[in-house]
């Protein structure tokens, strides 16, 4: 989440707004991108809530002023996904370490267990962010798929599309609890990448099948 939060404010900056760096957001520090409300209590009462079903949570926004953006469309497209993109690069690097790390585990069997942990670890790396690309696409605002859908549609029905913003996170607790068959299908590329990224790591996998 540290890593999507700065690419938004990264990408904002190259757009021309300064406004993440002004605020001491454009940084790799987590302490800097807690939520009290979004990272640390609804994740609580999300679990609580679902009996350890679900949960739900996310880091403080970084702040962007759209319309320092050079070119307002642009810019905003950009920045809305400059945060996918980044857990995309991150997924990518992880299938790459795993097999790297499968690799010199097989080269190396004494340090074949705890590199096996490893492996373990940067595949859940891969399933977490893809896990945030799709969730993050979601065209319900104001997620970053949201900023790409408004421009799909008639000018008037995207200025009331946005207004649905003010009730965005209550709209996505309502889906997760009770539309579960909704975001399933929203999150299918995640089983179908996911069982690609597990392919590529099988030849290399410090894991006894057995």
């Amino acid at each position: 989440m540290v890593a999507h939060e700065y690419a938004h404010g990264y990408a904002a900056l190259k757009q021309g707004d300064p406004t993440a760096q002004q605020l001491g957001r454009l940084t790799w520090n987590p302490l800097k991108h807690i939520d009290p409300f979004l990272t640390i209590l609804m994740p609580v009462l999300t679990f609580y809530w679902s009996k350890g079903t679900m949960i739900f949570g996310g880091a403080k926004p970084v702040p962007v002023v759209a319309r320092n953006y050079r070119n307002f469309k642009r810019g905003d497209i950009i920045v809305s996904l400059a945060g996918v993109a980044a857990n995309a690069v991150i997924a990518v690097a992880c299938v790459v370490l795993a097999v790297a790390v499968g690799a010199l585990g097989r080269g190396a069997p004494v340090a074949a267990e705890a590199l096996g942990y490893a492996q373990d670890m940067l595949r859940f790396g891969i399933l977490i962010n893809l896990v945030l690309i799709m969730f993050n696409l979601l065209p319900v605002p104001p997620l970053d798929g949201s900023h790409v859908m408004k421009y799909l549609l008639p000018p008037a029905w995207a200025m009331h599309y946005q207004r649905i913003g003010a009730y965005g996170l209550l709209i996505l607790i309502l889906l997760l609890s009770f539309a579960p068959a909704v975001i399933a299908t929203w999150m299918a590329p995640v089983r179908l990448l996911m069982g690609a990224a597990t392919r590529l790591i099988a030849p290399f996998d410090l894991r006894d099948p057995t």
